[in-house]
């Protein structure tokens, strides 16, 4: 394989990674596969009653869906949710109750939401104005005014549109299965996808389309409790809603049933007050444990990332301005937490660290209600967050810049400024689809932060390779001699942009992030503040550079490129730690706990995966090290033969 070809498939594969092309097209697998059970489900008691086929046509269908569902799971290595999908179809060939059918697909669902980290609510409010316009412009055509199934089309279809107001359907249908049928459709029959609609016009359809299941006088009982500020179980966030069927509301107790009625019909009010990202981590925390006693260590792995990825790391940054041994021990705790379900330690040891985190989440709630971030704390918690992480992006920059500048190619400078410049143009647009777009799920931030970390550590590996194979003088001036025009021209060119792009763009993400949590948590009058502490660190870090940059360019030759070399492989090791960390986080890789201290500064972390690699690393700079002595002996033997 050429250089060019080497580096046209390395940009491909940093593309593929940064866009994440290959888990949406397996979160779209996993969407069909969870509106399949969402039929399934509802539709399953108009196929059997009392273990006999009372519909050939809908039978035959639950069991084809049922099928579909195995075979996506199958596709997408999930061997423990096909298993449960298989045992769906088993009990569909049997014709068991309706009930268990029921429990089954939301046992597989929850699997598949958790698994594929499913974004199950509307990031825009729903409007349901919007979605009585569009309801009239699009669907009373074949289900009529009032949702009854009986519109002008109706009678020409097979079968008939569906009756909105049928209880025993209505029951079982969520806001999240609504919006799933109208995204995709329903083969076989005259619901078609409307696709053409934005997600917002999605949801706030499907928000319309479910008031029906409920009646003008539920809808009053259930504002008059939730102006009672009574926020019940299920009904804690957008996602909860959008997830919870009347028949479940039911479960949990008449007054659920009735607010859910109220909020289907004013969505607006779920977001008036919901909940903080630690109580969204104590929840999704007690859900994991309840998933674990109930035989479903997948489920509950899945719920214990959700707790860390969407819960509590969203808080992280508020709680580390004002008690980093409290951010370190929570941490540290849920790690431990994931690594017991994932090992089935058993009930008492998982327990145990369940009650221990609950009580820390419990702490640091107090902690931040007590001590909400000042306009002080907003200032230098902001400057150093930028200071950490824009420190390393300059280091790699000004090394790069100087060994361009020493070889006399300053020309070749514009190719790095474009790397930077497209990772800060990539990060303003990043930041942009963060806040008004979509939500950046914490599974896809640790992915993200996980592939670019181990992608600069492959580059910087070579570049500190090459930085270090210079660092004889007669070396050097053979290759600046023989090859530096050759290499610095066409593919070389484009890999000091790459690594310029990845050095500055991974510390955007990981920054963005932080101030999005930080920004929600200062006082009020602290945002002037906070940015201020941002434009102080953007100048310390401008000053940094001109120092780096004017010191490394006074060294010697040799020292010089010693100099940035080592910069090069410390880096790679820090980077290879974090990238690690961060795929476990995510859980890609599994955590195997290890009795040492962490050094996060440096990319240490007390796991065997992530001391493996860079161990591995080590090895490979010794042996290195070693070749390249051997060969300069060898060298400096024949210059003197």
């Amino acid at each position: 394989m050429s250089f060019r070809q080497t580096i046209r498939r390395l940009t491909l594969f940093i593309l593929l990674g940064l866009s994440g092309i290959h888990t949406c097209l397996a979160s779209n697998d996993a969407e069909i596969a969870l509106h399949a059970l969402d039929y399934i489900g509802i539709d399953y008691p108009e196929a059997v009653k009392n273990g006999q086929i009372i519909s050939p046509e809908e039978y035959a269908e639950q069991i084809e869906f049922a099928q579909q569902v195995t075979r996506i799971l199958n596709e997408q290595s999930q061997p423990e949710l096909a298993e449960l999908a298989g045992e769906l179809s088993r009990a569909i060939d049997s014709r068991l109750t309706a009930d268990t059918i029921r429990d089954l697909t939301q046992q597989i669902s929850e699997g598949i939401i958790g698994r594929f980290n499913i974004v199950t609510a509307p990031r825009k409010t729903p409007d349901i104005e919007l979605g009585q316009k569009l309801y009239s412009e699009q669907c009373v055509s074949c289900h009529g005014v009032s949702g009854m199934g009986d519109g002008p089309q109706a009678r020409q279809l097979e079968p008939l549109p569906t009756n909105f107001h049928d209880q025993a359907r209505a029951a079982e249908r969520t806001v999240f299965g609504l919006y799933s049928t109208i995204t995709q459709g329903v083969d076989g029959t005259g619901m078609a996808a409307y696709s053409h609609l934005s997600a917002h016009q999605r949801w706030s359809l499907a928000f319309y389309v479910s008031q029906f299941a409920f009646s003008d006088s539920q809808r009053a009982q259930g504002q008059t409790l939730w102006s009672d500020s009574k926020r019940l179980e299920g009904l804690g966030s957008m996602a909860e809603l959008t997830r919870l069927s009347p028949r479940a509301a039911q479960a949990l107790g008449a007054e659920q049933l009735i607010q859910l009625a109220w909020l289907r019909s004013n969505p607006a009010a779920i977001n008036a007050g919901s909940r903080s990202p630690l109580t969204v981590a104590a929840t999704q925390l007690q859900a994991s444990k309840d998933a674990y006693d109930n035989k479903q260590p997948q489920l509950a792995y899945q719920l214990a990332l959700s707790a860390y990825l969407d819960g509590f790391e969203l808080a992280e940054s508020s709680l580390r301005a004002v008690d980093v041994a409290l951010v370190k021990d929570i941490e540290s705790n849920m790690l431990n937490y994931r690594a017991a379900i994932k090992a089935d330690k058993g009930p008492v040891t998982v327990t145990a660290l369940h009650n221990k985190i609950q009580e820390l989440l419990t702490t640091a709630s107090n902690t931040l209600s007590t001590k909400k971030l000042s306009g002080r704390a907003a200032f230098v918690s902001a400057m150093v967050i930028l200071l950490r992480e824009g420190l390393e992006a300059i280091l790699i920059l000004a090394a790069l810049s100087s060994v361009l500048i020493k070889s006399g190619r300053r020309d070749a400078l514009l190719y790095l400024h474009i790397g930077w410049i497209s990772a800060l143009i990539l990060g303003a647009v990043t930041w942009y689809i963060a806040s008004h777009v979509v939500t950046i799920s914490g599974a896809s931030r640790e992915m993200t932060e996980g592939i670019t970390a181990l992608l600069a550590t492959a580059v910087l590996l070579y570049v500190g390779f090459w930085l270090h194979g210079k660092t004889h003088a007669v070396r050097w001036q053979q290759y600046v001699r023989d090859r530096i025009q050759k290499a610095l021209h066409g593919g070389a060119l484009w890999v000091l942009a790459g690594i310029a792009f990845l050095a500055v763009y991974r510390e955007i993400f990981e920054t963005i992030l932080f101030y999005q949590a930080l920004y929600q948590q200062v006082e009020a009058g602290g945002n002037q503040l906070l940015t201020s502490g941002i434009v102080t660190a953007a100048f310390i870090l401008l000053a940094m550079t001109w120092i780096i940059l004017r010191t490394s360019l006074r060294l010697p030759l040799r020292l010089f490129f010693q100099v940035n070399s080592a910069i090069m492989l410390i880096l790679a090791f820090t980077f290879a730690g974090h990238g690690i960390a961060a795929l476990q986080e995510a859980g890609v890789i599994p955590v195997s706990l290890l009795p040492l201290p962490e050094f996060s500064l440096l990319g240490i972390y007390p796991t065997w995966q992530t001391l493996l690699i860079q161990t591995a690393l080590l090895i490979l700079f010794a042996a290195y090290f070693l070749y390249e002595r051997h060969t300069r002996a060898q060298l400096k033997d024949s210059h003197q033969t």
